[in-house]
């Protein structure tokens, strides 16, 4: 029997998103009986024709709405997007409709991540807007308590509302250990939830 998994679905142009959904899942599998799902969501365009190859040439393999309906949990990340999430993300979300209609994600237990370049870049809010579909779908949603206590801490990236790393203008500051540390945490506490709420899900059933 395969172990139940949480998704980490995540967007990233210029890798720090990408590092964070790693530290993510190496909190996720710090846990017994969980795995890790590392997927990610094609660029979007004005070109009306698909011209991008269906295997990313490096990276985490595009998501399917399968990944997303047979989660124990999900974690979602994106760059932050005037304070939004990027639009490959969003498209992606916007067409679960399907799922939505089935209730496949009631129940199970969501988070969010986000890197900015600036420092007051809008990574709150973008961590909303990101929260907002998950609620529409019926997830639990899990933050970063201040137990973490890297929250008080912090000069750079991590809120209570998610994980988030500063960049740089340059997009290439690396994450600092407060930054792997609440990403870390907070994949860790996904995967305690999902393991709970799975389990409840099967008694009931």
């Amino acid at each position: 029997m395969s172990l139940p998994y949480v998704l980490i679905l995540y967007f990233s142009r210029q890798g720090a998103t990408r590092a964070m959904a790693e530290q993510f899942a190496a909190g996720i599998e710090s846990r017994r009986a969980i795995e890790a799902r590392l997927r990610t969501v094609p660029p979007v365009s004005a070109t009306c024709e698909a011209v991008d190859p269906e295997i990313p040439d490096e990276g985490a393999v595009y998501a399917s709405l399968d990944d997303l309906r047979h989660c124990a949990g999900l974690a979602i990340g994106s760059p932050t997007r005037f304070g939004n999430m990027a639009a490959p993300l969003k498209y992606f979300i916007d067409s679960t409709s399907e799922l939505w209609l089935g209730g496949a994600l009631i129940d199970k237990p969501a988070s969010a991540f986000t890197s900015t370049a600036s420092l007051h870049g809008g990574q709150e809010a973008t961590l909303i807007s990101m929260l907002l579909p998950l609620l529409h779908h019926g997830m639990v949603y899990a933050g970063i308590p201040y137990s973490e206590t890297a929250l008080m801490e912090t000069a750079t990236g991590g809120t209570p509302y998610g994980a988030s790393h500063l960049a740089g203008k340059r997009s290439d500051r690396a994450l600092d250990a407060h930054e792997r540390q609440l990403a870390h945490a907070q994949g860790r506490r996904l995967a305690g939830l999902a393991l709970a709420l799975d389990a409840m899900r099967r008694e009931a059933s």
